[in-house]
């Protein structure tokens, strides 16, 4: 075998793949025997070690400012046969991979391959179509009402891709169970989970789950049948079932006309005036409902509704008694045209 079959084979072997630490090696190699030749044609000016990095970048990218150049002719075919040829493949190699790199990454970004790095998010687990769409949507204005803007992550098992590219952040999963699949979601670090599965058996295990990896996240699951709504709440209790209340809303708008528009637009951010909630900071002195209900009308034009003791939700009391007392802690629910960032809360207990 002859030596050039010989080198032949080496670079075919190491430049193949082209994998980083070869691009590395083969730009070190360039740098140092270009410097060696130029050192050998006698460009003083060029060799210096601050000039030469300098030069060598502007030559090699194309640029050429021309302030730097070799005088010599030895220099000048060095330059003309080598640095400006080589450095052009290395250039364009280097430029080609980091393209490359970016186009992949961003592809799996898209595809809801990559782990993520977020704290304190919603994280929307599943998807139905158009009904996902229009949650996350909501969640987006929602969120922009709020002074921390917490991320939105979207986690499916459905072959999609990031339908809101920019906006949320994606993961795709095998299955909403496995911790190595949700750990690329955060499922640990969640603020709020939200839970809405074709599958109702999907949405109970997975919210079983859930409860398990996060126990204090607020935790919202959606059922199609009711039936599964006291089984997760015996083993899961803090959870909050969302049923289906279609059937309920049908009944009650043929008794009174106008209900099913009246309750869309209290739960939708885009139909002017909707319900909202807050909690009753600590250090805040009692306040009757009569003063609450007053004076969010006069300084706030917004409707008191109702409160959650304690924020046990489970125990809402809706249209409370004039001389009810609410305390810190306590969870209001009010209507009005926006979310209210903050409340005078010693103007409204006037």
């Amino acid at each position: 075998m002859t030596t050039w079959i010989r080198i032949r084979k080496i670079v075919q072997r190491y430049f193949a793949d082209l994998r980083w630490y070869t691009i590395a090696l083969t730009t070190l190699f360039y740098t140092l025997s270009s410097w060696g030749l130029l050192y050998l044609a006698g460009e003083q000016a060029l060799v210096s070690q601050i000039d030469f990095i300098y030069w060598l970048a502007v030559t090699a990218s194309t640029v050429g400012y021309g302030d730097l150049s070799p005088a010599t002719p030895a220099g000048k075919m060095v330059v003309a046969f080598y640095v400006i040829p080589a450095g052009l493949s290395i250039f364009a190699t280097v430029i080609g991979r980091i393209a490359a790199w970016v186009g992949v990454q961003w592809q799996k970004g898209l595809m809801g391959m990559t782990s993520l790095n977020v704290k304190n998010h919603i994280l929307v687990i599943g998807w139905n179509g158009q009904r996902t769409m229009l949650l996350l949507n909501l969640l987006l204005k929602e969120r922009d009402a709020l002074p921390n803007k917490p991320d939105i992550v979207l986690c499916v098992s459905a072959d999609i891709t990031n339908p809101m590219p920019g906006k949320i952040e994606f993961v795709h999963v095998k299955s909403f169970n496995k911790n190595e699949d949700m750990d690329r979601a955060c499922v640990a670090d969640a603020a709020t989970i939200l839970i809405d599965n074709p599958q109702d058996d999907v949405t109970l295990t997975t919210a079983l789950y859930c409860s398990n990896r996060n126990p204090e996240a607020h935790q919202v699951a959606y059922f199609t049948d009711d039936s599964l709504v006291p089984l997760l709440q015996q083993h899961c209790p803090q959870v909050e079932c969302t049923p289906s209340v279609a059937v309920e809303m049908l009944a009650k708008a043929a008794f009174d006309p106008g209900s099913s528009m009246l309750h869309h637009d209290l739960i939708s951010v885009d139909e002017g005036q909707a319900q909202f909630s807050v909690i009753i900071p600590e250090g805040t002195a009692p306040i009757l409902a009569e003063r609450l209900f007053i004076n969010m009308k006069r300084y706030y034009n917004a409707i008191f509704i109702g409160y959650a003791p304690g924020a046990a939700y489970k125990k809402m009391v809706v249209n409370p008694a004039m001389d009810v007392k609410l305390s810190p802690g306590d969870s209001v629910f009010y209507i009005a045209d926006k979310r209210f960032g903050l409340f005078d809360w010693s103007q409204l207990g006037e």
